[in-house]
């Protein structure tokens, strides 16, 4: 057994070093999800891709949000606002493949691109004035975001930026924004997973690293939940704010490099 490569490396084509940094940065953001609610994937996805190509840091985005999503979800069923939630991650679920589709065949230097574009957008959208009280959108809002939603799942494995300033946008408790979000984040970690499979870029290799990071994950979301609601109202969509900021931030910082 001497001399024989350590199984990670082989198995993955990742150092162990690099391994330990992945699991590292995937703990921060599933505090971050466990926290807000969302901001798993914005987080991670980027910083995947300076490890391995940008198709499959998606991919591995996704898996880890399917893996990550039967946690609690009795709660986040309860909690969240069904009548726009199942509508949107329905819608979303249908748009997924169409733009895992689009990320099959573009250049990683293109993917990054548009990846950080999203970014940005998520955190400019947040920023928009918010809904009247009593405000309830209409279907094309619904069906409108649930389109955006799929298509960025597939393409970029983050559904949130038109999901986030959906809820936020709106006058609703905190405990409910992140449970809506949450129940769309899994409806849509399943169709990627599904779209990645008929695509041909979910291999064995990942579905691999997705298990070795789920430890981390579990117990990065699990802190977090933990901290969800010892915060005021205003103060945790402050807090949104800043993690959408500092993706879009950090993003923009690795394109440049």
């Amino acid at each position: 057994m001497r001399g024989r490569p350590i199984a990670s490396h082989s198995l993955l084509g990742v150092a162990p070093l690099t391994l330990l940094g992945a699991a590292a940065m995937t703990f921060a953001a599933a505090y971050v999800r466990g926290l807000t609610g969302f901001g798993m994937a914005i987080i991670l996805v980027p910083l995947l891709g300076l490890i391995i190509p940008p198709a499959q840091a998606v991919v591995l985005g996704i898996l880890l949000q399917l893996l990550i999503g039967p946690v609690g979800i009795g709660l986040i069923h309860a909690d969240a606002d069904r009548a726009t939630a199942i509508p949107i991650g329905l819608t979303a679920m249908a748009t997924t493949p169409f733009g895992m589709a689009v990320l099959d065949v573009t250049r990683p230097d293109v993917a990054r691109l548009l990846i950080t574009a999203v970014a940005v957008g998520a955190f400019v959208a947040v920023l928009l004035p918010k809904q009247p009280e009593g405000h309830r959108p209409g279907r094309g809002a619904v069906f409108g975001t649930g389109i955006a939603s799929g298509l960025l799942t597939g393409f970029a494995a983050m559904p949130g930026p038109p999901v986030v300033p959906f809820y936020l946008r709106r006058s609703l408790d905190p405990k409910v924004s992140r449970a809506s979000m949450l129940l769309i984040f899994f409806l849509t970690a399943i169709a990627g997973t599904l779209a990645a499979l008929w695509v041909g870029i979910a291999t064995a290799r990942l579905f691999l690293f997705a298990l070795l990071l789920f430890p981390p994950m579990w117990l990065g979301n699990r802190v977090g939940g933990g901290h969800f609601g010892r915060v005021p109202p205003h103060v945790w969509q402050a807090m949104v704010a800043v993690v959408l900021g500092l993706a879009a931030i950090s993003a923009v910082v690795r394109l440049i490099d």
